[in-house]
């Protein structure tokens, strides 16, 4: 029964979600309330390869599909942080290896984003630390990354992970590890380091993991989305 109501508590979030959406493009209005629900690939300069592993939200959607009856979009879909597209998504994410840089109208129009709602994953796909905490700061300035303790809400928001973030990749062999970044409150950038979970959701013969690990990783993609679009 429980199960069942994260379920309906889910899907009725995507309308708040592609309100959001709306409301900050309306002149696509309509096409956003219609919509499925896409996760936009964050494209940014800098040198790090920001599209790896494309199939990794394709193969998320389709479990969150499986599993919640969130209506979506199974696509593989990018959208540059220099183009006012980002605010036809409730969530974005980005990821790769090694360097991120934004310019300084990146950095506006990110902060803009997520000060008005939008949520963006960030996966350390290994090599990504360094640079990511300088950008993040530039959008951000007033705070630094906070790891968020395994009571929060999104290690149970839908499947529970009471050791928080998994180990989905050994990297350096330190503990699984994530922050957040808040704006009034609200956990607006969710950032996994030493685990890597989007290296699960990519179709099997990429990364070799097991059945198990994918759907561990899978899961704990679900409660990220879920978090995004009810929080």
């Amino acid at each position: 029964m429980q199960h069942k109501i994260r379920k309906m508590y889910a899907c009725a979030a995507v309308a708040l979600a592609l309100t959001f959406a709306a409301a900050l493009a309306p002149l696509n209005a309509q096409d956003a309330q219609e919509s499925p629900l896409k996760i936009g690939r964050l494209k940014y300069s800098g040198g790090g390869d920001w599209y790896n592993d494309p199939s990794s939200e394709i193969n998320l959607l389709k479990f969150i599909s499986d599993n919640t009856n969130i209506d979506v979009k199974p696509e593989f879909e990018f959208v540059d942080l220099g183009s006012d597209n980002i605010f036809l998504y409730p969530m974005l994410f980005l990821t790769g290896h090694g360097n991120v840089a934004f310019t300084d109208a990146e950095v506006r129009r990110l902060r803009a984003y997520l000060q008005n709602g939008g949520f963006l994953y960030i996966d350390d796909d290994y090599g990504l630390d360094k640079s990511i905490r300088r950008e993040m700061r530039r959008v951000f300035g007033d705070q630094d990354f906070a790891e968020l303790p395994f009571s929060h809400g999104i290690y149970s928001v839908f499947y529970d992970f009471p050791q928080g973030p998994p180990k989905t990749h050994e990297h350096d062999n330190k503990p699984a590890r994530a922050f957040g970044l808040f704006h009034d409150g609200r956990l607006c950038v969710y950032y996994t380091v030493e685990t890597n979970p989007s290296d699960g959701w990519a179709d099997t013969e990429v990364h070799d993991n097991t059945p198990a690990k994918r759907e561990e990783a899978l899961k704990f993609g679900t409660n990220i989305v879920v978090w995004a679009l009810t929080h």
